[in-house]
């Protein structure tokens, strides 16, 4: 079975940093789009970052842009996401999600997994970020 492999969460000050790594396993690695998206309690599912590891375009939300940054290893088969000048607005279950493949409509719809968003192929556990004020 395919699984996504979410870690790196924790409890950090506001100002802080973390770092998630999402490596799944079982796919091919480069032809995937591979997303981060978030829930805080009683909040909808947002999305956060996204990488297309084929060709490199990133995506962000508007809320972490400046802050956070995706990269991705694709000799390591993992998804890095820097997350930098936390805040306690940060503070959700993070979760990363696999696609494949991706098209024209990809760039304006990652972030959302309702009616009209992207359909993602897999999803992983989450990872729970605490942020401290």
């Amino acid at each position: 079975d395919v699984q996504l492999q979410a870690s790196g969460g924790g409890l950090v000050q506001a100002g802080g940093s973390l770092r998630l790594s999402c490596r799944p396993s079982r796919i091919s690695f480069d032809s995937y789009a591979i997303s981060w998206f978030r829930q805080a309690p009683g909040k909808e599912r947002e999305g956060v970052s996204s990488i297309d590891t084929e060709n490199g375009s990133t995506y962000y939300a508007d809320s972490v842009k400046g802050r956070f940054t995706i990269a991705s290893d694709n000799a390591r088969h993992t998804v890095y996401l820097q997350m930098n000048s936390l805040k306690p607005e940060d503070t959700a279950v993070y979760y990363c999600a696999a696609t494949s493949p991706t098209n024209e409509e990809f760039s304006s719809t990652w972030h959302l997994t309702g009616p009209g968003g992207w359909q993602y192929d897999y999803w992983g556990q989450g990872t729970q970020v605490t942020v401290s004020s």
